[in-house]
């Protein structure tokens, strides 16, 4: 049985003390022999880690006594081994960057969020074919064209970008095809996605979904439906399955 618990969470609020909050969650991890990364910044925090379970979970219970993280619910997966090779903890201007600055969900707070689908929801949907109100159902992958070379949704939109940062300029290029459609953007783990969803209401897409959780979520909740292949992962594991087990990703030589 697999010991080494693994967590990835994000959070967007306001955090005006970044910095002697990095020092104090830094000092945690690293007292508890926790490797990973955390990055903060004005706009929020983004986390991985992983280390022995109890480890782990009480340096989520002490950040959630800040009242600012008290709803923090980590995605947990298990591995063999620790994925990562050291610990760093950051700070940064924008916790996922896409260099518009006024796309902000941490000032808009959870009343201005896009609209969220379940994973449940989202895997009727695809079954379906259309949403409740039987609109056509399009997905978007928001992450970078070596991610999704891993797996994707099948049928998915992928528009091949190299970074986040192009992703406002793809909208604009194709946010006409939306028309009449239900999009539901997503990432591997919600964050990016979370400012996907909201730039596209901002330019006029009208229904909007970002998928809750992202992937890891979908793949937490549901049978893994309509995903083909693996869910890439920025750690050692490099790839996960729809049970969320560590695979071996192809090789760039594999057929």
């Amino acid at each position: 049985m697999s010991t080494v618990l693994n967590i990835s969470s994000y959070k967007f609020v306001t955090l005006d003390d970044a910095p002697a909050l990095r020092e104090r969650l830094h000092a945690h991890a690293q007292a508890l022999g926790l490797k990973g990364t955390v990055l903060l910044a004005q706009e929020g925090i983004n986390l991985f880690l992983a280390g022995p379970a109890e480890a782990v979970r009480g340096w989520v219970a002490d950040l959630k006594q800040d009242a600012r993280f008290a709803d923090l619910e980590p995605k947990e997966s298990w591995s063999d081994t620790v994925p990562f090779k050291k610990l760093l903890v950051k700070v940064k201007g924008e916790i996922i960057r896409m260099n518009h600055p006024t796309i902000r969900p941490d000032i808009r707070g959870s009343a201005g969020r896009a609209p969220a689908v379940s994973p449940e929801t989202l895997r009727r949907w695809l079954d379906q074919g259309r949403d409740d109100e039987g609109r056509p159902v399009v997905t978007l992958d928001t992450r970078n064209a070596f991610e999704v070379d891993y797996g994707t949704f099948r049928d998915t939109i992928d528009w091949r970008i190299g970074k986040f940062s192009e992703f406002p300029a793809q909208v604009q290029a194709h946010k006409d095809a939306f028309k009449d459609k239900t999009v539901v953007s997503f990432c591997t783990g919600g964050i990016r996605c979370e400012k996907a969803a909201l730039y596209m209401q901002e330019v006029g897409i009208e229904h909007v979904y970002q998928l809750e959780g992202g992937i890891l979520k979908y793949f937490e909740l549901t049978d893994g439906a309509h995903w083909q292949g693996q869910c890439f992962v920025f750690d050692e594991r490099e790839a996960l399955g729809c049970a969320l087990e560590p695979r071996q990703a192809p090789s760039p030589e594999s057929p």
